[in-house]
């Protein structure tokens, strides 16, 4: 596999089309991290990682509105392997006007555009959630 966080968005985005109340990732540190802002931004219910020996596998409930219809709309990688994207503090993009969030690995860690435009740094923006 060339780009676990595509792999991981692409796993998420199929649970919500088949209708599925959880779904499980192979896990690492960026995968958690992405997981973990999904969940405090509410696009997801929760997040949770698990270790077994040296494998660990995130597990992140998926989240419905009362009409069944998924809370992620869209989930677009942005930075892949083969282009990288970088954004400096003044450049980073509002989604949909700010109905959407961005998701940015900075030098202070994973965070939204929008904590990153508050802190005032920049950094590559990894995908994209409406």
């Amino acid at each position: 596999m060339t780009d676990p966080i595509a792999d991981m968005l692409t796993r998420i985005r199929n649970a919500f089309m088949a209708g599925h109340k959880s779904v499980e990732i192979p896990g690492s540190v960026m995968k958690g991290e992405i997981a973990r802002v999904l969940a405090e931004e509410g696009y997801v219910e929760s997040c949770k990682v698990t270790e077994q020996g040296v494998k660990k596998t995130i597990t992140v409930g998926l989240k419905y509105g009362p009409d069944g219809k998924a809370a992620i709309e869209q989930i677009k990688r942005i930075s892949k392997p083969s282009r990288r994207v970088y954004v400096g503090k003044d450049d980073i993009p509002r989604v949909r006007g700010g109905m959407g969030i961005s998701i940015i690995s900075t030098s202070s860690g994973i965070m939204t555009g929008v904590e990153a435009r508050n802190r005032k740094i920049g950094g590559e923006i990894l995908c994209t959630v409406i």
